[in-house]
């Protein structure tokens, strides 16, 4: 490893994604020499109601396209798939899928989806623009979160797209949280909290408060993995944020790496400053 990968020797990095979604991060911190210390600011749970998402999924033949904007929302739909005792081929072998990044293309792949597109800049209003005329009078699924942004629905239809939204599953705050890694990071212990959505800032919000957030921006590296995110950090009042270049664990490291390596000045290239 080279002096950058150094950096981030002996760092106690804080992941506040779902367990299953952090352990990939962990396990290639501790090939960098730091410690992803996994704290779940959000769960995944079951729609209120599973009309919506049910009758999309045995219609699903009349769409042009499924847009997935998270891995959670492949398997949301695959495991309603099975439950409703529809084989996969069923399912995948029809519509054209789109992805908002890497990650969420590669749990499409993995259930059988043909990706036709993954977004360069991984939102998904950026999805949405950049796929332009291809969705162009074209019938669009969107399954994903009760929390989802209403940007990209109105920027798909903005290009001609008729989109039927579907809440494959119910974003939630945990009931129980770690309360050993809350403690060491409130006692200063960690050096950086990673951030994937505006939800999970909420959830750490609520269970902090905003002044203790805010304070807590002194010593760690509050990081945004993308700029909503980035943008809700700065909704509680937190204005020292790192942004990832993107969603992938590669970018994340980067920009982890910049930071300890330029200190408290984290303008290199790989990362910047909000």
């Amino acid at each position: 490893m080279g002096e950058t990968s150094r950096a981030l020797a002996g760092k106690r990095i804080v992941i506040t994604r779902s367990a299953e979604e952090s352990e990939p991060l962990a396990a290639l911190l501790r090939a960098y020499g730091a410690v992803g210390v996994i704290l779940p600011l959000i769960e995944f749970g079951p729609p209120k109601d599973w009309a919506p998402l049910d009758a999309a999924i045995v219609a699903v033949q009349k769409y042009d396209w499924i847009i997935f904007t998270s891995g959670q929302a492949v398997r949301a739909v695959m495991n309603r798939a099975r439950e409703l005792q529809l084989s996969a081929g069923a399912v995948t072998s029809g519509s054209k899928c789109a992805a908002v990044g890497p990650g969420t293309a590669a749990a499409a792949r993995s259930e059988g989806f043909r990706v036709e597109y993954v977004a360069e800049t991984h939102n998904g209003l950026a999805l949405a623009q950049e796929m332009g005329s291809r969705v162009n009078g074209c019938a669009v699924l969107l399954p994903r979160s009760d929390r989802a942004n209403p940007d990209l629905p109105s920027a798909l239809k903005q290009q001609g797209a008729t989109v039927s939204e579907a809440v494959a599953y119910r974003t939630t705050r945990p009931q129980d949280v770690d309360e050993g890694a809350l403690t060491a990071i409130l006692s200063g212990e960690a050096d950086a909290i990673l951030f994937y959505s505006p939800t999970a800032v909420h959830h750490f919000e609520e269970i902090v408060g905003r002044s203790r957030f805010q304070v807590l921006q002194e010593t760690m590296a509050m990081t945004a993995v993308g700029p909503v995110t980035a943008a809700a950090l700065r909704d509680t009042g937190v204005q020292r944020i790192q942004i990832a270049a993107d969603t992938t664990n590669s970018a994340v490291i980067k920009a982890l790496e910049n930071h300890f390596s330029a200190g408290m000045n984290p303008t290199t290239a790989g990362a910047k400053r909000a």
